[in-house]
């Protein structure tokens, strides 16, 4: 496992505007060609978190799942984040995983937010995404999920013989200022007890909804000191993060040997 160059894009989403917003976005992500080799978005990039949104939603075969993998290929690096795509008679709050030789994955976000209406209009996922890049292992994740710590869990000996499930945890988001408190510190949590380093990343602005963005993006260690962390502002930065300092850190401090064995269940219903 080498080291991982993690691009963090913290853009201000154009509200309903999926051809504005991979415009806007292309142009955010153009100088990372080359010298990334991970690059996040926010949560639902082409529209903002709008449950008005689910009218316009796009399938596999449309314009936003082409234009990720091109980005992926273009750029030399995997590229994440997520979108409202339909899928037969549901729509899905789906995160994409592009990686430059076309491979696509996906993970659909388990956790509706129910405060704001979500899980009357969209589908729930079921199943946790992890993937193998650059020889890390990583679990993907949208948004509200990061108040979940049993689905974040990263479990030993379970998903790998002898090694953690994951090495890396993302969350894109569309988190308001008004709980960004609760932000940061959930991902705090979730890198010190999953002995992981994870990635935030959240857009800024005003959406459609009058409800203001103060990103709040970063990277943080598995002591859950943020490595790089990102103001109110749009912007794209980059940074790397240790297979060195993460294998050492397990070794030194191997709470996953006296974790708690369980296993995940279907999500609580509706």
């Amino acid at each position: 496992m080498n080291d991982l160059r993690i691009s963090l894009v913290q853009g201000d989403t154009r509200w309903h505007d999926p051809a504005g917003n991979r415009e806007h976005y292309a142009a955010l992500l153009a100088p990372l060609a080359g010298v990334t080799d991970l690059v996040i978005l926010p949560e639902t990039f082409t529209s903002g978190f709008s449950n008005d949104a689910i009218d316009k939603a796009e399938d596999m075969d449309g314009p936003t799942v082409a234009w990720i993998r091109e980005q992926a290929r273009v750029l030399g690096a995997a590229v994440t984040g997520s979108v409202q795509l339909r899928v037969g008679g549901e729509v899905f709050n789906r995160l994409l995983w592009a990686t430059p030789d076309g491979g696509l994955r996906h993970y659909d976000k388990r956790h509706l937010f129910r405060y704001a209406g979500e899980h009357k209009r969209y589908a729930a996922g079921r199943e946790r995404l992890c993937v193998e890049w650059k020889g890390w292992r990583i679990n993907p994740q949208v948004c509200y999920d990061l108040r979940f710590p049993v689905f974040c869990r990263n479990r030993f000996d379970v998903e790998r013989a002898g090694q953690m499930d994951f090495d890396l945890q993302i969350f894109v988001a569309n988190w308001p200022s008004v709980r960004a408190h609760a932000w940061r510190t959930l991902a705090r949590a979730r890198a010190i007890e999953n002995l992981s380093y994870v990635a935030v990343v959240n857009r800024v602005g005003t959406d459609g909804n009058g409800l203001h963005y103060a990103g709040d993006s970063a990277v943080i260690d598995f002591l859950g000191q943020p490595q790089v962390e990102v103001r109110e502002r749009e912007q794209v930065v980059t940074t790397t993060i240790s297979a060195a300092a993460l294998a050492a850190h397990r070794e030194r401090f191997p709470a996953m040997l006296d974790a708690d064995a369980f296993e995940l269940a279907g999500p609580a219903a509706g």
